[in-house]
């Protein structure tokens, strides 16, 4: 694929996101847990939060940025990095392109740089929409990219993680961005980097397994299933009962695997005194 090739897929993608973006605001979106629909702009206004239940629906990744970050200040990066298909998995390629469609991103995770309360950071978000947030080689390869952005910035380094886990079309190589992800924020950590790793439902298997543990300060949003193997799965494997919300950030926070649970519409109050605390 020749220069000109990636550019018009760029536009292509861009001219997609932007319809997307537009026609969500009047799609019906039914609340899991009530049973209400809602739509889309009402929605993304409340934070995509139910307003019957309060039930958290998934954000899409650039919406997730606009709830953070300062307005207009997002610049998207590594656009250039494209998912391949190294085993030659049958419909994978296809699959791919349907999502790209779907979503209007070029994988599952959006990278880029931008500001909160002025304070420059490095952000990525994993969005769930594009095969359920998995981790393939174009995935691993841009965390890295962006932690090794951040850390020659010395800046914060922010990631939303929302994932099924590795990506079973990419095998192998996609079960390394693990040992790739986990050393590159290792890196970034030793040389005093700031790394928030904000968990969101659902995170788990290798992405669980990896950064997204690694981070020094780790959030969570509330009743977000966080975990390597789901508990349907460790329920079958001992066949025993497991405790109430087993898995679940309040479990989690309980038994001190992570700092903090915080609402989404506290998340921008909260980063930003995150932020101003550990400014040098």
């Amino acid at each position: 694929m020749n220069i000109d090739d990636i550019f018009k897929q760029r536009k292509k993608r861009w001219n997609s996101l932007i319809n997307i973006r537009k026609n969500i605001k009047t799609e019906q979106f039914e609340c899991p847990k009530c049973k209400k629909v809602t739509e889309g702009g009402v929605l993304k206004k409340a934070k995509w939060i139910c307003g019957e239940c309060g039930y958290y629906f998934k954000v899409p990744a650039h919406d997730r940025i606009e709830m953070l970050c300062d307005e207009d200040s997002f610049k998207e990066k590594f656009t250039i990095i494209a998912t391949g298909n190294p085993l030659d998995f049958p419909g994978y390629e296809d699959k791919i392109h349907e999502n790209q469609e779907k979503t209007g991103l070029s994988d599952a995770f959006l990278a880029g740089s931008a500001r909160v309360a002025g304070r420059k950071i490095a952000i990525g978000v994993l969005d769930s929409r594009f095969l359920m947030g998995s981790m393939g080689t174009a995935v691993g390869e841009k965390i890295c990219r962006l932690t090794e952005y951040a850390g020659k910035r010395k800046i914060p380094l922010i990631i939303f993680s929302a994932s099924g886990g590795a990506r079973m079309q990419e095998g192998l190589f996609s079960l390394m961005q693990m040992a790739n992800t986990s050393a590159a924020v290792e890196q970034f950590k030793n040389a005093g980097g700031l790394f928030i790793s904000y968990l969101t439902n659902p995170t788990t298997g290798g992405v669980s397994a990896s950064y997204a543990s690694l981070g020094d300060i780790i959030i969570a949003e509330p009743d977000a299933l966080i975990c390597f193997a789901g508990p349907r799965v460790i329920k079958q494997t001992i066949g025993q009962t497991l405790p109430e919300g087993f898995q679940h950030a309040e479990f989690l926070l309980e038994h001190g695997m992570i700092d903090m649970i915080v609402r989404r519409e506290e998340m921008r109050d909260v980063m930003t005194r995150l932020l101003q605390m550990h400014k040098k």
